[in-house]
This record gives structure tokens, C-alpha cells and sequence, in this order.
């Protein structure tokens, strides 16, 4: 956008890109979460700042100042659930000394995540303030615009918005079906994530990954569903508990019933290795998608390391959270039970009021957030920094409010309103001093240090690129160095690690055959259908050993191809020797049959960059 002569020329180069893969004209808009940049280029044009500010620069601040509104809003959902600002600056400090778990900005500035969390913080902090009682009509249509916006941005920001927003869809029906939350409020949070959603769909072009989302099914099945089961929340324990069995069970078949016209319609495939990895994850059968086991081996989306937990417990954070969550969740549970009861049985209500203390729609809300998000954070890690960043939040709160603290002193029969008072203040700034004592040095250390990139091996093959190669050539390898190579070099690819294309996940699967046992006539055949002039090979993948046995990315190759894995181990009974060597290997001893194909034009110690013969 920065390169093009008028900004009106930079955006028809994005929906018409051709130099990005190979043999395709792409919707780059269509494709990926860019919009973001686009907006940054238009403010870097418009604003007086090319003098005073390189872009690369301009895009870091703006990230990181983005990160400030996002604890900005952790302070705000926090002050607003205890009533004390005390709360807010304790989640913040928090949030600030757990950095490793709450955030990865500090060193992949550009993620998408880094883009969609802090409106996520914004929205959830709106949804709180919106679901108070009593709220004067502007306040209510004012908290509504900013739920609309910061939910809007969210999905436009990131990919994964629709997975994140399906959690709070259950967090809504969840608590609509226990009567926790007003139904109406309720039905207009449905509404915002859908108008939300369809709105994104638009500016992407349509999207098909985004109409055949199990969000946008789930929300109109609910909708519907309420409308057939419309005296849901009425009769005794029993008849209320079956009724809500029976709704629960409409609203699962009509979300898969509507999730898969909607994708037969539209001949949807692109989440499709997302379910398959969900699949094998949750040992719903064994599987060789070479897509799903590339998920499952990733260390990212595996389980939350017990570490993690150590971390946290460091900061004393942990520890708080359990205990403002035990006794949260004890006065759900409580008024749970009581909301499906009958509600004229005075005695039951009697029984059961005491520990209802303080459990408010918003506080309710916030507590079934924290724990979906946290089983979400618990079997998928890269999904931490959503829980951890609200542990924060709901810690504090429960630290600092009234309502916790006079709970938990009525069940221990030390029940004393100068208690609480003192209770809800002295430990918030006890363990502020503490983080303040233990933390602060470390911290101004980090700050004051000076660290750049080096990988010199990267930077060689990178100017090499640049001064040897003609500007429309094509390169083929592994999905991240090919990231860079566009980044360092405008090279066109025939891959990249934008994975929710089914077409091009076939691609990559094609081109990684390099690392497979194939013939040199066959990964030249391959290579040459995606328009490849050279292939980029690397040793850490050729001979990985970061990965154990079946898991690395030779290994996952062989598997998929019926071919027996490499090195000490069972295989399983099917799996074939195969016919070739591993091409990686091969390769590098410039025998005839791959000499004929293949010309090594560059290497060093971690890359071997090989010329594509143009005809047998």
C-alpha cells in the first residue's frame, strides 16, 4: 500500500494479486485479516509523519500502543465488576508481570492475535457494563454501539474470531438457560455477533469459511430454538431440568443440521483440517491427515504445560484466581439450583439466599467466560492468552469485592462489615508491594537492554535472493522461510502459512514432498505445476530432531504417502518401504538422475537453494 502510487492503486493490487502464490490471481482482502494494514497505510499517507517516522515504526507503536488499550480495558471490566479502582491496577500489574502467559507481543509484534485481543478486552469490558440492572436507555444504547464496534473489529482483525465468539456464545446460553442473565440482553449479544460477522463476511467478499462458521449456526438455532421452547424457564425442578435437556438437544441438531446445508451449499472445505484435528485431539480415532497431525505435533496446540502454572503461582496470581473461582462457582451452583427450582417454594429460596450474595449478572457473565476460555486455554496452549489475561481481571476483582469477601465470611461465621472493608483492601495492597518488590528490578533490567536479530545464515540466503535471482521468480520450500523470503525479497511463492485455504493447503502438502522419499522426477513434476524456478531446502528439516519420532515432518510425509518412518520404532503393518530415498538427503550427493533436474545455485551451513530445469 506504501508502494503503490496512489493508495486507490494499492488496494486493486491487493483484491488482484498476482505475486504472491504462483499461477494465481488472489483476493488478498478476501483471503486474510489485512484490513488493519490497509487502515495503517491510509493514516501513514494522510498524516505529516514520513519525516519523523519510518513505517516499520509506525506499525510497532501502533501495536504496542494498542496493547496499552488493551489493559486499559482489563482495568476497566475489572474496576467495574469490584467497584474500586484498586481492582483495575491490580489486574494491570498482573497482566504486566505475567507478560510470558498474557501476552506474545514483546517478540511476534505482527500476530493477529495482537490486532483482535485488545478490542476483545473492550468488548468484554462493554458486555459487563451492559448487563448491569437499571441502566438509563442512552447509557444501554451507547454500551450497545460499543459492544457492536469492538466486536466488529475483533472479527475483522483476526481469523480465529468465530471460534473465540462460538465460547461466548455458550457463555450467553449457558447462563440464559439457567435464568442467570435478562433474555433480552441476551437475544440482542446474539444479534451483535451475528450482525458483526455477516458485516466482516461483506468486506471480505464474501468469505465462505466465515458463512460457514458454527457461530453464525449455533446463533440462529438458539434464536429459533427459544421461539419453539417458549415457556422454557417455567414449572418444577424435574419438568424445568427436561425441558432443558430437550433444549439443549434442538439447538445441538439444528446447529449441525443448518452448519452442513449451509456448507454443502456453498461446497465449504476450508475448515475442514480444523475438525479433523479436533477429531484426533480428543481421541475421536487415530489419524494420517497430513494437515490434522501437523496441528497435533505442534507444540502450540498441544496441552498447557504444567510450568505455566508455576509462573503463574509466582506472581501469586493463581492462587488468588482458584480461590476467587471456588467460591464463585459455589454461588453459582447455588443459584443454579435455586433458578430450576420451583420458584413459589418460599422454603427453597430461604435455604439457599444466603450464598447468593453477589453473584450479579456481570459477575456471572465473567465467571463462566473464565472457566470455558479456561478449559479452552487447558487442552489448546496457543488459547492461553485469552484465559490468562481474564485470570487477571477476575482475580482482582474477587480480591477487592465486597460481595466475594461478605460470602465467604457468612460461610466461616465471621461476618463483619468493618472485616470486609479492611479484607478488600489490605490484601489487594499487600500483594501489589509484593509484585512491586519482587518484579520491579527485573523489569527496569529488561528495559534498559538492547537486543537485534541475528541469524547471518537467513540475511546470506536472503541478499542472495535479492542480487541473484530475476524479480518474478518463483520459490518453492517450507512455509515460514517462505513468509520471509516474501518479506525480505517480493518473490512470488508457490506456499505460505495463511493454512485456512484448502487449495493451498494442498499445494503445501505437494511441495513438501521435498523432504518426503520421492523420486526426482516426481518432486520436479510437482514443483514445475506450481510455476517453481527454485527450491529452498533446509537442514533443520531435512534431519529434525526437535520433534520425537512420528511427529517429525518427514515422518508425517511418510505416513501420508503409506511409506514406513525412519529410524528405531514400530511402524504400523500397512506401511510400505518405499521405492526412493529421501529427496532431501539424495540430493546433495549431485548424482545424474538429480542433476538432470535439479542445479545447486547457493548454499551454507542450514540452506541449500536448488535451480528448477525448465524442461526434462
Amino acid at each position: 500500500m506504501l508502494q503503490a502510487p496512489t493508495l486507490m492503486q494499492g488496494f486493486r493490487g491487493l483484491i488482484y494479486d498476482n505475486k504472491t502464490e504462483s499461477m494465481r490471481t488472489i483476493n488478498l482482502l478476501q483471503r486474510m485479516n489485512i484490513y488493519q494494514e490497509v487502515f495503517l497505510s491510509i493514516l501513514y499517507r494522510v498524516l505529516p509523519i514520513q519525516k519523523y517516522l519510518e513505517p516499520v515504526y509506525f506499525y510497532i507503536y501502533t501495536l504496542f500502543g494498542l496493547q496499552a488499550i488493551y489493559v486499559t480495558a482489563l482495568y476497566v471490566t475489572s474496576w467495574l465488576l469490584s467497584g474500586t479502582w484498586l481492582s483495575g491496577l491490580l489486574a494491570a500489574f498482573w497482566y504486566v508481570t505475567n507478560r510470558i502467559d498474557t501476552t506474545r507481543v514483546e517478540f511476534t509484534i505482527p500476530l493477529r492475535e495482537n490486532w483482535a485481543l485488545p478490542f476483545f478486552a473492550i468488548q468484554i469490558a462493554a458486555i459487563t457494563y451492559f448487563l448491569r440492572p437499571n441502566l438509563q436507555p442512552l447509557s444501554q444504547r451507547l454500551t450497545l454501539l460499543a459492544i457492536f464496534i469492538s466486536t466488529f473489529l475483533f472479527s475483522l482483525t483476526w481469523q480465529f474470531n468465530q471460534f473465540m465468539m462460538l465460547m461466548q456464545a455458550l457463555v450467553l446460553f449457558i447462563l440464559d438457560s439457567l435464568d442467570m442473565l435478562p433474555a433480552v440482553k441476551v437475544t440482542w449479544l446474539y444479534g451483535i455477533q451475528l450482525t458483526g460477522l455477516l458485516l466482516v463476511c461483506i468486506l471480505q467478499f464474501f468469505n465462505s469459511m466465515i458463512l460457514g462458521s458454527l457461530l453464525i449456526s449455533f446463533n440462529f438455532s438458539v434464536l429459533i430454538a427459544r421461539k419453539l421452547q417458549k415457556n422454557l424457564k417455567t414449572g418444577s425442578f424435574l419438568n424445568r431440568l427436561g425441558k432443558l435437556l430437550l433444549h439443549l438437544f434442538v439447538v445441538l441438531c439444528l446447529t449441525l443440521f443448518l452448519n452442513n446445508i449451509i456448507k454443502k451449499i456453498l461446497n465449504l472445505k476450508s475448515d475442514e483440517h480444523i475438525f479433523k484435528f479436533l477429531k484426533a485431539k480428543f481421541g475421536f480415532g487415530a489419524t494420517r491427515d497430513f494437515d490434522a497431525n501437523l496441528y497435533l505435533c505442534e507444540e502450540a496446540f498441544g496441552l498447557l504445560p504444567f510450568n505455566t502454572f508455576e509462573r503463574l503461582s509466582d506472581t501469586l496470581l493463581f492462587y488468588a484466581y482458584i480461590f476467587v473461582l471456588s467460591i464463585t462457582v459455589i454461588a453459582a451452583l447455588a443459584v443454579a439450583f435455586h433458578n430450576l427450582s420451583d420458584s413459589t417454594n418460599q422454603q427453597s429460596m430461604g435455604k439457599v439466599g444466603k450464598y447468593t450474595i453477589g453473584l450479579k449478572p456481570e459477575t456471572a457473565y465473567n465467571l463462566i467466560h473464565t472457566i470455558l476460555f479456561g478449559f479452552l486455554a487447558l487442552s489448546t496452549m496457543r488459547m492461553k492468552y485469552l484465559w490468562t489475561s481474564h485470570m487477571c481481571v477476575f482475580a482482582s476483582f474477587g480480591l477487592c469485592s465486597p460481595e466475594i469477601w461478605e460470602l465467604l465470611l457468612k460461610l466461616i461465621h465471621l461476618y463483619n462489615p468493618k472485616r470486609i472493608c479492611i479484607m478488600r483492601y489490605s490484601i489487594p495492597i499487600l500483594i501489589l508491594l509484593y509484585l512491586c518488590c519482587k518484579f520491579w528490578p527485573g523489569m527496569m533490567e529488561e528495559l534498559s537492554e538492547l537486543r537485534e536479530f541475528y541469524d547471518p545464515d537467513t540475511v546470506e540466503l536472503m541478499n542472495w535472493i535479492n542480487s541473484n535471482t530475476p524479480r518474478k521468480a518463483v520459490f518453492a520450500g517450507s512455509m515460514q522461510l517462505l513468509a520471509g523470503v516474501k518479506l525480505c525479497t517480493g518473490r512470488t511463492l508457490t506456499n505460505h502459512p495463511h493454512y485456512e485455504d484448502n487449495s493451498l493447503r494442498e499445494r503445501t502438502k505437494a511441495v513438501y514432498q521435498i523432504y518426503a522419499k520421492r523420486s526426482p522426477e516426481d518432486v520436479h513434476a510437482l514443483l514445475r505445476s506450481f510455476g517453481a524456478d527454485y527450491v529452498i531446502l533446509e537442514d533443520s528439516i531435512c534431519y529434525e530432531r526437535r520433534h520425537r519420532r512420528g511427529c517429525r515432518l518427514r515422518d508425517l510425509l511418510d505416513v501420508a504417502n503409506g511409506h514406513m518412518m525412519d529410524g528405531p520404532g514400530e511402524n504400523d503393518p500397512d506401511l510400505k518401504l518405499a521405492g526412493h530415498p529421501r529427496f532431501c538427503e539424495e540430493i546433495k550427493r549431485n548424482l545424474p538422475p538429480y542433476t538432470a533436474y535439479f542445479t545447486r545455485v547457493f548454499q551454507n551451513k542450514t540452506f541449500h537453494v536448488y535451480k528448477l530445469s525448465r524442461s526434462k
